[in-house]
């Protein structure tokens, strides 16, 4: 297929896409247009199986399905021709929409017709996926690879054209080193992309990746983890060496006015924590329960 002369600059993305859209009506005698609104039977529409978006939240396809069964769909979903199937139309962009409408037992849906060869149609798709979409972080970088292996794009035509940094182009790109395995942690939601890219170029990112996730580790943690190439006996000491001074200060008050060890081990994010008193025999234990209880006094 020939490449389009007016072929959409890098970076435009939906929003200029949309703003000149032709919205009078096509010649298929599949569409109709209805108060200026182009609508398709949802049978008529299928999915581009090359776009970027391969990961859908269940619940946050289900919240949408039931705010589409309730208001309807306020933004058309953008659709090619599909070109080795008469009478059928490629999505280019809004395929979570697609998908919840037919979750919502629609029949047809608002449109709009665009004429996109197969470069163009995949380019508009990564474009309105990484700058809209909650792409997760292996999407997105997968995305950007996209764009640069496929239409010869720069790390810094990529950065400029979607308003983002070069180093953070760099670093998303640097996941896609990882073993698979560890960017399924990340597609699945349950490590994420700062502990990722401390696990880059490791040896044992698999094996020290799941002891991130076992030990809900924070980032620092986990950089302190993958520079010291501990093992799980040694964790302990990875997640005193990364607590702030001012918790390690109140450590030491307490020990010394106890005379036991104190640990802190503090939620950064929900403020909540736990403090952990060692004792190495009875007659400590018995002080500490003096001590709680109000006995000592």
């Amino acid at each position: 297929m020939s490449k389009k002369k007016d072929r959409k600059g890098l970076g435009r993305g939906l929003s200029a896409l949309m703003a000149d859209i032709d919205s009078g009506p096509s010649k298929s005698s599949e569409v109709e247009v209805i108060s200026s609104k182009t609508v398709l039977p949802i049978e008529k529409i299928i999915a581009n199986l090359d776009q970027p978006r391969q990961d859908f939240n269940k619940e946050e396809l289900d919240d949408l399905a039931k705010s589409i069964a309730a208001r309807g769909i306020i933004q058309p979903i953008i659709v090619r021709a599909a070109p080795d199937q008469n009478g059928f139309f490629q999505i280019v962009a809004g395929e979570r929409r697609w998908r919840a409408a037919q979750q919502a037992k629609l029949h047809e849906v608002p449109v709009v017709i665009r004429e996109f060869n197969d470069e163009e149609l995949l380019e508009v798709a990564i474009i309105e996926n990484v700058q809209r979409a909650n792409l997760n972080a292996v999407e997105e970088a997968l995305g950007y690879k996209a764009l640069m292996d496929q239409f010869g794009h720069t790390q810094e035509q990529v950065s400029s054209g979607l308003g983002k940094s070069r180093s953070y182009i760099a670093n998303i790109l640097r996941l896609l080193n990882l073993p698979v395995s560890v960017q399924n942690f990340i597609r699945d939601g349950i490590l994420s992309a700062g502990h990722a890219r401390t696990l880059i170029g490791n040896d044992r990112a698999l094996e020290l990746a799941k002891i991130m996730i076992k030990e809900k580790m924070s980032v620092r943690q986990a950089e302190i983890l993958t520079k010291q190439g501990v093992i799980r006996n040694n964790l302990q000491s990875v997640k005193a060496s990364s607590k702030d001074s001012d918790t390690r200060a109140i450590e030491a008050d307490l020990s010394a006015n106890l005379a036991l060890g104190v640990s802190i081990e503090h939620k950064d994010v929900a403020g909540s924590g736990k403090v952990i008193i060692s004792y190495k025999n009875l007659d400590d234990l018995d002080r500490i329960c003096s001590i709680l209880t109000g006995a000592s006094k």
